[in-house]
C-alpha cells in the first residue's frame, strides 16, 4: 500500500511577483528548489497563508538567489505579491520506503533567503 506524506516544504515565503498572463507555475528561486529538494516541473501546493486559499500547480526553476517566488497564469487570481505562501511537495511511500524518509522544511527570511533547513522524520515514534 501507498501512503502519502509530506516530502518538503518551504515555509512561508513571499510572494515577490503574479502574472496573469504566464503559461502557469510557480517560478521558485533554484537555491530554494535544491534546497527543498523539489525538481523542475514537479507538482506542489501553494497555501496561502495570507488569504488562506489553496492551489495545486508545479514548479519552475528561477534565477538563483533572486528569492523569486512567482505565480504564474491563471493562479495569480489567488496570489498577490506580498502574501505569504507555503509550497507543499508530497510523495507517496510504501511502508518500507517510509522507514528512512525525512521531511525537508526549509525556512526563511522575509527576502526568501534560507534561515534554516530542518530534516524531520516521518516514524510515529518520534511523535512522542
Amino acid at each position: 500500500m501507498l501512503r502519502t506524506f509530506l516530502r518538503s516544504k518551504i515555509h512561508r515565503a513571499t510572494v515577490t511577483q503574479a502574472d496573469l498572463d504566464y503559461v502557469g507555475s510557480i517560478t521558485i528561486d533554484s537555491t530554494l528548489l535544491e534546497a527543498s529538494q523539489i525538481l523542475p516541473h514537479e507538482q506542489v501546493d501553494v497555501l496561502n497563508v495570507t488569504n488562506g486559499k489553496r492551489l495545486t500547480t508545479y514548479a519552475i526553476p528561477g534565477e538563483a538567489d533572486s528569492g523569486v517566488i512567482g505565480i504564474n497564469g491563471a493562479a495569480a487570481h489567488l496570489v498577490s505579491p506580498g502574501d505569504l505562501v507555503i509550497i507543499v511537495c508530497y510523495a507517496q511511500y510504501t511502508e518500507q520506503e517510509l522507514q528512512g524518509h525525512q521531511p525537508r522544511v526549509i525556512l526563511v527570511d522575509e527576502a526568501n533567503r534560507i534561515t534554516d533547513c530542518i530534516v524531520e522524520s516521518a516514524s510515529m515514534n518520534s511523535a512522542s
